[in-house]
């Protein structure tokens, strides 16, 4: 449960509404603990049709009997005592020890009816029906304040949870934020939408019951229990012999349960990829008729949770046959001991003291309704019982994220960064995603700045990779990067990112309007400034003439309502209003029509200048643009050089210029 109290700590923070909460919970127990006790007075008045008055009067007079009885009977064993011998002088030293300690009893109950006599004689009315009313109406008065205080304590309880829960949410999101591109690639969205959304809910929700009905109920149980020990407290812990047992079976339930909870939220996860693959590929599956397929690979993951699910329900099954199991022999050994008692008017069990004075029928019958009133919190404690073993289940997988560290982190002293002004240089990098398979292996590579350099190569050669240590979405596993003279890992993250522009080959656009979008990255930029980038992208005129609302147009989730090549260029105005000293073209251009692409081409041509600019791309006519191009396979440099310089020079390099010769002809043709 140690991830789940740090929730709980969570919570703690707010400090008014936890104690509002505790005040609450304590009034709704002390409150229920009462309202049964009445009982004992309406039993007296309605079965024995005496009033308060004749009813302590008839008790201090029974106990003033009681003791004057008990004093004689001392009184004739010690004269006895002073003649007897062996076992007989045993036997009455034994009756006058057990005279005096009824004595000390009935003096100890007689000391408290003579403090309630004042009372009940001045606030209390002698006719027993007027009596019973009253006490009836404190019954209901008492039940509606509980109920006051029961709904005030839910509104406290549902705040704090959803607050820690809030807080929570946050923190996650923002571990999530930092998480390096590796990682956030391997864990995947849809595990990670499966505990922002699911675990989540099953945290908030334990939490509510953690603070609300985990409180409340063992508080009113607690009161019934004291209530109970007070009439009997021997007969009481005779009652609760099975207490213990039921203890150890909760938990090894709670184990169990905790387990399974676990294994269900991952099954979970795997159901939320599958949507997720299927709704965003639903283009691939309508075009290769695969919805049987994908209904199959969905029955197979609902099936797997479907049997995850029933196997909480069986332990959680369990769980309240047998707290009422429990709770049957708790009542019934008070039963038939209280019973006997109380008919045969007796203090001992067995030979055992079970109470000091010999209890009444309206005190045994109070005994039973708080027992009874200690057995409805234990019910209710039995059906939340699964719900705390689901959130405690979630918090491990909500930390378990959290408390990853991520391999890319700022350094502890940063070095400050200005704009880039001199070179970009890869010193013997070599990297690698898992052990024994490196991507980049000892590349040695310096771009001048202002210069533009393209990566080509077969695809999976490293080009991305390399291109993506740039603004430290990673870190090489030997030899380092620098940036004007500086280690990137020796700056702050911030620092380097914030020189670099990206445009991807899977551009995403943000489901808000084109100028958010534009001016995503540089939040200050003015609307002059966001339709001057758009102009020099060339997206200006297809936003103006060809969107109803210009650049307040919606684009939708992912831009879904714009052409590649909109979106592309969209893209473009966002990099090009984010002014970087460094532009990162990763095949920006590899799937918009010629029209956009030629647009594109122009726009880069002009942005480019006076900038450092690293372009992966297989396309001629941008590589026509490169200062130098770099030939990559399996990791490693092949050549660097010149269009002209690398035909001559570099195998590959010809290879791929000649496939590419080729399609080009053919796509003309």
């Amino acid at each position: 449960m140690s991830n789940f109290g740090r929730v709980v700590r969570l919570a703690l923070h707010y400090r008014f509404t936890f104690i509002a909460s505790m005040i609450t919970a304590l009034m709704v127990g002390l409150l229920w603990g009462a309202n049964i006790s009445v009982v004992f007075p309406i039993i007296k008045v309605a079965f024995e049709n005496e009033s308060p008055q004749q009813w302590i009067e008839s008790e201090i007079a029974a106990a003033e009997k009681k003791i004057a009885e008990k004093q004689s009977q001392i009184k004739e064993s010690e004269s006895e005592l002073a003649a007897a011998e062996g076992d007989e002088a045993r036997i009455l030293r034994n009756s006058i020890l057990a005279n005096e300690d009824e004595i000390a009893a009935e003096e100890k109950a007689l000391k408290r009816y003579l403090l309630f006599q004042p009372l009940v004689d001045n606030y209390l009315p002698r006719d027993p029906f007027t009596a019973l009313s009253i006490f009836i109406g404190f019954l209901l008065l008492g039940t509606i304040v509980k109920d006051v205080f029961l709904i005030c304590n839910t509104i406290l309880v549902a705040r704090l949870g959803h607050l820690a829960t809030f807080d929570l949410r946050k923190i996650f999101y923002r571990n999530i934020l930092r998480m390096d591109m590796a990682r956030f690639n391997k864990e995947g969205t849809s595990d990670l939408m499966s505990r922002f959304t699911f675990d989540m809910g099953q945290l908030a929700e334990g939490l509510v019951v953690l603070f609300g009905k985990m409180v409340r109920e063992p508080i009113k149980a607690i009161v019934c229990l004291v209530g109970a020990a007070c009439i009997c407290w021997r007969l009481l812990i005779l009652s609760l012999v099975v207490a213990p047992l039921a203890g150890l079976l909760i938990n090894w339930l709670a184990k169990t349960l905790k387990r399974a909870n676990r294994k269900a939220m991952e099954e979970m996860a795997q159901l939320y990829n599958t949507l997720q693959e299927t709704f965003r590929g639903i283009k691939i599956v309508k075009a290769f008729t695969m919805e049987r397929h994908e209904r199959w690979r969905f029955h197979n993951n609902s099936k797997n949770y479907y049997r995850k699910a029933m196997k909480i329900a069986r332990y959680d099954s369990l769980t309240r046959p047998v707290t009422e199991v429990m709770g049957v022999i708790t009542i019934c050994l008070a039963l038939l001991a209280g019973a006997y008692l109380v008919l045969s008017n007796e203090t001992h069990l067995f030979g055992v003291r079970m109470s000091a004075r010999p209890l009444s029928l309206a005190q045994l019958l109070t005994f039973y309704g708080l027992l009874a009133g200690m057995a409805d919190p234990f019910r209710k404690l039995s059906e939340v019982f699964a719900r705390l073993q689901r959130a405690s289940a979630a918090a491990d997988r909500i930390y378990k994220m959290i408390d990853r560290e991520n391999k890319v982190l700022n350094p502890s002293q940063p070095v400050a960064m200005q704009r880039h002004r001199q070179d970009l240089v890869f010193d013997g990098v070599d990297f690698s995603y898992e052990p024994d398979k490196p991507i980049l292996k000892s590349v040695d590579l310096q771009i001048k700045f202002g210069e533009t350099v393209a990566l080509v190569g077969p695809n999976g050669c490293g080009k991305s990779t390399l291109a993506n240590l740039i603004p430290r979405f990673a870190d090489p596993k030997a030899g380092e990067i620098r940036l004007d003279g500086i280690n990137l890992r020796d700056a702050r993250i911030r620092d380097v990112r914030g020189q670099i522009g990206l445009v991807s080959q899977e551009t995403l656009l943000f489901d808000d309007t084109i100028e958010n979008n534009i001016r995503y990255g540089s939040p200050q930029a003015t609307h002059e400034q966001v339709v001057e980038a758009a102009k020099q992208a060339y997206a200006h005129q297809f936003i103006e003439n060809e969107l109803d609302d210009g650049y307040q147009t919606v684009v939708g989730p992912l831009g879904s309502r714009l052409s590649g090549g909109q979106r592309q260029r969209i893209a473009l105005a966002r990099a090009i209003l984010h002014d970087p000293a460094i532009l990162i073209l990763d095949e920006a251009t590899s799937q918009i029509d010629l029209e956009s692409e030629q647009l594109i081409q122009r726009a880069l041509e002009q942005f480019v200048r006076g900038r450092t600019a690293v372009i992966i791309t297989h396309r001629m006519s941008i590589l026509a643009m490169a200062d130098k191009i770099v030939v990559m396979e399996d990791g490693v440099i092949l050549g660097v050089g010149t269009h002209e310089e690398l035909l001559g020079q570099c195998g590959l390099y010809n290879r791929l210029y000649s496939i590419q010769f080729d399609n080009n002809l053919r796509d003309s043709a």
